[in-house]
């Protein structure tokens, strides 16, 4: 299976004939990278109503990159072009707000110029210390086995709820795994509830101190490639592609659309399993 490096939301654009005009295509997309299992870099568009990738370009290194077009009135449209060859690829941003455009392209040029690129982002304040490709393929590969207690969803909502702390809830568009999901939100779980650090256990890396500990975990949390697997799940999620991934913790599959959804199907899902408990 392919290893997901990038995914970002963009539709298709297209060149008039006989002209520089680039008119954009209404069909909502995806611009995805990936290591494919040929070992080469593949470029994909993905039309994210029929699910089907549309478009596979197989990259090689240095030999593309993704710009925005200057003349394009809007601000963002961009091509991809090769120094290769005269093609050209034309693209437009999907996603709501154009706040992180300029990460995707900068990310998409560094894995144009290199596969083992370590992703960039602007809200986090540590680099990982290796490629993140690893841990982009993390987030996004089969899902855990384990399955979480109502008890547990219910600490975790309730987490999720306190950390906006009473402020007025901020656009869909805004919301992010790695504000949300902080070392100070986490600990007071792992300290507080003892009980759910041998079930986290079987689905940590096995090199970890033994017997496990909130200390243990609370190491992890800080550490530069879990804030770098939490950020790339959090763009994964912007998507909207990771509907089988959310299935298969229990959620729906509207919970893949966004990080919005997938927090709320999450409170949803608690508060569910709450009242039958209550019923039973």
């Amino acid at each position: 299976m392919s290893d997901i490096l990038l995914a970002f939301k963009a539709g298709r654009a297209y060149r008039r004939p006989g002209t520089n005009f680039v008119d954009a295509r209404p069909e909502k997309g995806a611009i995805i990278l990936t290591n494919g299992e040929d070992g080469l870099l593949h470029f994909q568009w993905k039309n994210r109503t029929t699910a089907s990738i549309e478009e596979d370009l197989i990259l090689f290194p240095s030999d593309a990159s993704f710009v925005k077009v200057a003349q394009a009135t809007s601000g963002r449209v961009y091509v991809l072009k090769f120094s290769s060859s005269d093609q050209r690829h034309f693209f437009w941003m999907q996603d709501a707000s154009s706040a992180r455009d300029d990460e995707f392209v900068t990310n998409t040029n560094g894995l144009l110029d290199d596969p083992d690129y370590t992703l960039q982002w602007g809200t986090s304040q540590e680099q990982p210390e290796a490629s993140t490709s690893a841990s982009a393929s993390s987030a996004t590969s089969a899902p855990s086995q384990f399955q979480p207690t109502p008890e547990q969803l219910n600490q975790l909502a309730a987490i999720l709820g306190s950390a906006g702390g009473g402020a007025a809830a901020p656009q869909a568009s805004e919301l992010s795994l790695t504000d949300i999901l902080t070392p100070a939100v986490l600990s007071p779980l792992f300290t507080g509830h003892p009980e759910l650090i041998p079930a986290l256990f079987p689905h940590l890396p096995p090199d970890l101190p033994m017997p496990p500990s909130a200390e243990v975990l609370g190491r992890i949390i800080n550490s530069p490639q879990f804030r770098s697997a939490l950020s790339n799940f959090d763009q994964a999620l912007r998507t909207g592609l990771l509907g089988n991934l959310v299935r298969g913790l229990g959620l729906p599959e509207e919970a893949g659309t966004g990080v919005a959804a997938f927090l709320r199907a999450v409170q949803e899902q608690a508060d569910q399993e709450s009242d039958n408990m209550e019923t039973d």
